[in-house]
């Protein structure tokens, strides 16, 4: 037998006395209470590794995933399970969602900084590798507050040449990207360089190393 029920002479006698009144076999009946020991045990461990699952969704989304979202992504992970039951889930398990800010602003294009043309008119494509390179900022929440990312696009190959995480939006963050896509691509001088009106890339800094390089 797989699992011991019987904890004395007196509950197995009252077993064999419960077996004879339903009119079924002792054996018969040890077997069933195995088969549900497996199925509880079985339910129990689909359980843990669905919230496995919710509490990686919960903190990949930085914590700003409710029930529905993570929901969606189990779905998409194969498991078949309720809404309903993920929110139970998380409440059980204490998740719950911090909403992101409606927006940050990472533009700021009032100032009286030199502002250059622009060259691509809404034109993104590019002929070749390193000829266009788009710069912007975007900012991303994590478990220990705000972040700042600034990157620089290939706009060729869409591929990220440059990039420089920070805690505040000052020039020496885009500057540390910029340099980056430099020392990696080493573009020549016919390269564009694109990005918003905002302080930090119209500022002195930024625009001397752009010079430099003639881009």
């Amino acid at each position: 037998m797989k699992y011991q029920f019987i904890q004395s002479h007196s509950d197995e006698h009252k077993v064999v006395k419960m077996c004879q009144v339903l009119n079924v076999s002792t054996s018969g009946y040890y077997k069933w209470l195995n088969r549900q020991n497996e199925t509880n045990t079985e339910r129990q461990r689909l359980k843990n590794e669905v919230k496995q699952k919710i509490a990686q969704s919960f903190h990949e989304s930085f914590g700003t995933y409710g029930s529905p979202r993570v929901h969606q992504d189990l779905i998409e992970w194969g498991y078949s399970i309720s809404q309903k039951t993920v929110a139970r889930y998380m409440q059980d398990m204490d998740l719950r969602a911090i909403p992101l800010r409606k927006y940050v602003v990472t533009t700021d294009s009032d100032h009286d900084l030199k502002v250059y043309p622009n060259l691509l008119k809404r034109n993104f494509t590019a002929p070749t590798p390193d000829t266009i390179w788009v710069a912007d900022i975007t900012y991303i929440r994590t478990v220990e507050g705000w972040l700042y990312l600034a990157s620089i696009m290939d706009l060729f190959s869409r591929k990220i040449v440059g990039w420089s995480f920070g805690t505040s939006m000052k020039t020496i963050l885009i500057l540390r990207a910029l340099e980056m896509a430099i020392t990696t691509r080493n573009p020549d001088e016919n390269l564009i360089h694109h990005s918003d009106r905002g302080t930090q890339y119209c500022s002195n800094d930024y625009v001397q190393v752009l010079k430099q390089h003639g881009f």
